[in-house]
């Protein structure tokens, strides 16, 4: 009679998710209209494709590739006309992928640990593998931002992904570039934290008050003129980074409100990888030794006659965590790889996310996306 009393009041051990099963997407499309497609790459991580059917099979195909802890919510919000809305009536089929970065898995917080080698070598070629194979010959397009456009960049140099129509790259490419205080304090953070916590939550109301994380959202909130702790760490600090990942008056209510379900917890383990990669100013490969990853150019920069695609790169005026990464690269490869067909804009007071999550997004960034993929159709 003991012992079952004392089984009755013993707590239960915290599971942690280890699912490979997405987040379901939020959207207004008509459910019958959007498909998703699970698949597993080549060293064994399950991902998922999600294709929305125009209806048409003549449509040329648009990748989407979204940032680092987002997802493909990015391109779907159902507050706003969002970029799947504007190809769509534009005569397009979109097709987004959810790679290992993304908040929808659990694979930032739980399970085998990554670097970007892995998201250049098997993400992405294997996502535009399996929306050739339901395409044919059509057209296919690539929009990217951030982190997922930096690895776009080493599957390109290393020749994974030929034969693109045009790749549009928003925030960084291949010259990654981050203001001195943003790349120290990454430096510090790796070195004083990794011992302690192994990734960065976004949202206070599930680490409470009295969590190892509350230093990080204090530090956060230091002169922010925002009262939410999601913003807090995410426009005043990027993860306590000291950056800044949007211009706080573009998102609309329902956008702000809806931070903690856009971007998720962010890894520490994977800021060696991004520290090479800023100290570098270019793409370089993670893995020296290990003979899986020699696919990849050590630097992409240096592999850079291999782009075998109009590219645009995008980037905000006031973009806060990548500064002018965009510009820098636009210079560089006019330099050194004049016969690449390689174009810059820059959209005036916008930030980093902003451009995709903004409110006035279709008017003021979109319509630069479109005008670059139908001349190249």
């Amino acid at each position: 009679m003991i012992l079952r009393a004392a089984s009755r009041t013993r707590q239960p051990v915290r599971k942690v998710r280890t699912t490979a099963a997405p987040h379901p997407l939020r959207h207004r499309l008509d459910p019958a209209r959007v498909e998703e497609i699970p698949f597993r790459t080549g060293d064994g991580v399950n991902l998922a494709l999600t294709r929305v059917d125009s209806g048409e099979r003549d449509r040329p195909a648009v990748l989407l590739l979204h940032g680092h802890t987002a997802s493909a919510d990015m391109f779907l919000l159902p507050e706003t006309r969002n970029l799947v809305d504007v190809l769509l009536d534009d005569g397009y089929e979109p097709w987004l992928l959810d790679w290992r970065g993304s908040r929808r898995f659990p694979y930032n917080e739980t399970g085998r640990r990554y670097t970007y080698d892995d998201v250049a070598l098997y993400d992405i070629p294997e996502a535009v593998s399996r929306v050739r194979e339901h395409i044919g010959d059509r057209p296919l397009f690539v929009v990217a931002h951030c982190i997922g456009s930096l690895a776009l960049s080493l599957s390109m140099t290393a020749g994974l992904v030929p034969g693109l129509a045009g790749v549009v790259s928003q925030g960084v490419f291949l010259t990654p570039k981050l203001a001195g205080r943003t790349s120290l304090r990454m430096t510090v953070a790796g070195e004083l934290l990794r011992n302690r916590i192994d990734h960065i939550p976004v949202d206070f109301r599930k680490v409470g008050l009295r969590s190892k994380y509350t230093p990080l959202f204090a530090l956060a909130s230091r002169g922010a003129a925002c009262p939410d702790p999601t913003c807090q760490i995410l426009h005043n600090s990027a993860w306590g980074s000291g950056a800044s990942l949007f211009v706080h008056e573009n998102l609309s209510d329902a956008t702000h409100d809806r931070l903690a379900e856009l971007l998720g917890p962010a890894p520490l383990w994977i800021l060696p990888h991004l520290r090479r990669i800023e100290l570098a100013r270019t793409v370089v490969r993670w893995h020296d030794t290990d003979h899986r990853y020699r696919a990849l150019p050590p630097n992409a920069l240096d592999a850079a006659a291999r782009i075998d695609t109009p590219v645009l790169l995008l980037s905000g005026s006031e973009n806060g965590l990548w500064l002018d990464s965009q510009r820098l690269c636009h210079e560089v490869l006019a330099h050194r790889r004049p016969q690449l067909d390689v174009s810059y804009t820059e959209i005036p007071g916008y930030g980093h996310l902003d451009t995709f999550l903004g409110r006035g997004a279709a008017l003021d960034v979109f319509g630069h996306i479109l005008e670059f993929l139908g001349e190249r159709r």
